[in-house]
């Protein structure tokens, strides 16, 4: 009998949201770009987590941006 690793789904930090701001193109949702999310299952381990590494600082600056814009 063979053995088997069965994956189950793959961690995304998509949150339902998926509007791309026009300025930095990141979604305001996850902070991905666009070529970012439609290759997130190809990417390599390590790109993904350098790119996870970097969301939180991409969506500090969005909403830092939306906040300067609103006032």
């Amino acid at each position: 009998k063979a053995d088997r690793i069965v994956d189950g789904p793959m961690k995304t930090p998509y949150i339902d949201i998926c509007v791309f701001d026009t300025v930095t193109g990141w979604c305001v949702g996850c902070g991905r770009t666009r070529p970012e999310v439609a290759q997130w299952r190809k990417l390599t381990p390590f790109r993904r987590k350098a790119i996870e590494r970097d969301l939180p600082r991409r969506t500090a600056a969005l909403v830092a941006a939306v906040a300067t814009k609103n006032s």
